[in-house]
């Protein structure tokens, strides 16, 4: 299994972490700790750009769900974009897709 990469930048709405390698059961913490690091402020967004992300388990998907906990505690939104195609299917099952704003780009998911 791969590493986790996080790396973060502004963009007009709020943050954005770009995510790659494997969310899972031994890095989902790592993306805990960096989202509830950051100083969202209310009205910002944000986005986590799950491009680079080639696995997510159970694990992962608490960890995103963690993550909407936290931006909505501060009053903040949150956003996926370009979501991988066997990522997308388990938010589909489990309802997700329904919780979480999709886009297919980070570029979508930071427009006003």
């Amino acid at each position: 299994m791969s590493q986790l990469h996080i790396s973060t930048r502004d963009a007009a709405t709020g943050p954005v972490l770009e995510i790659s390698g494997a969310l899972d059961y031994r890095h989902a913490t790592d993306l805990r700790e960096r989202v509830t690091a950051l100083p969202l402020r209310p009205g910002q967004r944000l986005v986590l750009d799950l491009a680079g992300m080639d696995f997510c388990d159970s694990s992962g998907i608490t960890a995103l769900i963690a993550a909407r906990h936290h931006a909505h505690a501060a009053r903040a939104d949150i956003a996926l974009a370009a979501v991988p195609a066997n990522t997308l299917r388990v938010l589909r099952i489990v309802g997700l897709d329904q919780v979480f704003p999709l886009h297919p780009d980070s570029d979508a998911a930071t427009r006003n």
